[in-house]
């Protein structure tokens, strides 16, 4: 499978992407199966005009985004000690930019790794752990004071598209009650029924992969949404002055790992559409049972006739 082709949904996006780095690695299996690991980080970054690249650090793989004034970052998890964490999902993201030939340029410019020293102080970010969106948020802002930003963001953190693209129309959240019974109106629910009810009628299992790949594609299904979606409601609940704010918001911060059930079915849609349909062995007619032949009937014995 290409690690860039119209099938995938890069191809499918209104913002045009940095292309893919440039050298015989991308063609192998193994490191399109890395790449796929890593799409959450590498999408939204080259949707920024930013090429990324992947490779091996220390102890996991890491990924490298060139910049503009030859200065680069390296976006990677904590390499001190191999995780046991699958690639693309680890405890907490590490990026650092850094320079060729100026050590001086060197920073951090984000950190979530939990610290290996108990008595050390925990940087800010560490309570995001292994949120993208945070990363995203704080390669964005630095970026951009620096201006590296080949696109920059909009104050809601989405890349504007190039200016030949029109603005996607954002839709309109529906209302919690109709106005007709005040019956509760479930939008969102109501269109995951109806993608169920497309997969129970599905003619096929390359039509049953298809609507697997709505749920289970790592950057804009429905679970990776599901946990951005618990990720800001925990933000947003540590908002308030309450003492158990932060109780809800680790509650909604553990919910949002329903992302993680992606990795653990990321074969899923490549086996749904391998499936071979079920084809029923034909049976040979049935051939109708002989009658069972009835045993001779018995005669009544001739009565000897009487005469007068």
């Amino acid at each position: 499978m290409a690690a860039d082709g119209e099938s995938t949904p890069d191809a499918r996006r209104a913002t045009a992407l940095a292309p893919l780095p440039d050298h015989r690695n991308v063609h192998t299996p193994w490191w399109q199966e890395v790449w796929r690991r890593h799409a959450h980080i590498t999408t939204p970054l080259r949707e920024r005009g930013l090429e990324c690249d992947i490779e091996f650090g220390l102890s996991a793989y890491i990924v490298r985004v060139s910049l503009a004034d030859d200065s680069y970052l390296i976006v990677s998890p904590p390499q001190e000690s191999s995780s046991e964490r699958p690639p693309g999902d680890p405890e907490g993201w590490i990026a650092t930019r850094e320079h060729p030939d100026d050590p001086s340029l060197f920073e951090v410019v984000y950190d979530s790794a939990p610290s290996s020293d108990p008595g050390a102080p925990q940087r800010p970010e560490a309570r995001h752990g292994g949120s993208i969106q945070s990363l995203i948020a704080a390669i964005d802002h630095r970026l951009t004071q620096l201006g590296l930003l080949p696109h920059p963001v909009s104050p809601t953190g989405t890349p504007h598209p190039p200016p030949a693209t029109p603005m996607p129309q954002t839709p309109k959240a529906p209302d919690v009650y109709n106005t007709a019974d005040r019956a509760p109106v479930y939008a969102y629910g109501d269109a995951l029924r109806a993608l169920t009810d497309q997969l129970n009628g599905a003619e096929s299992h390359a039509d049953a992969a298809a609507l697997l790949h709505q749920i289970l594609e790592p950057t804009d299904g429905l679970l990776a949404q599901l946990g951005e979606f618990f990720e800001a409601a925990g933000e947003k609940a540590k908002e308030a002055e309450e003492d158990d704010d932060f109780d809800l918001s680790y509650d909604l911060a553990d919910a949002a790992e329903i992302r993680n059930l992606g990795e653990v079915l990321h074969r899923a849609e490549d086996q749904m559409r391998a499936l071979t349909p079920l084809v029923p062995t034909p049976q040979p007619p049935s051939t109708p049972a002989r009658p069972q032949s009835l045993p001779p009937r018995v005669l009544p014995p001739a009565q000897p006739r009487h005469t007068r």
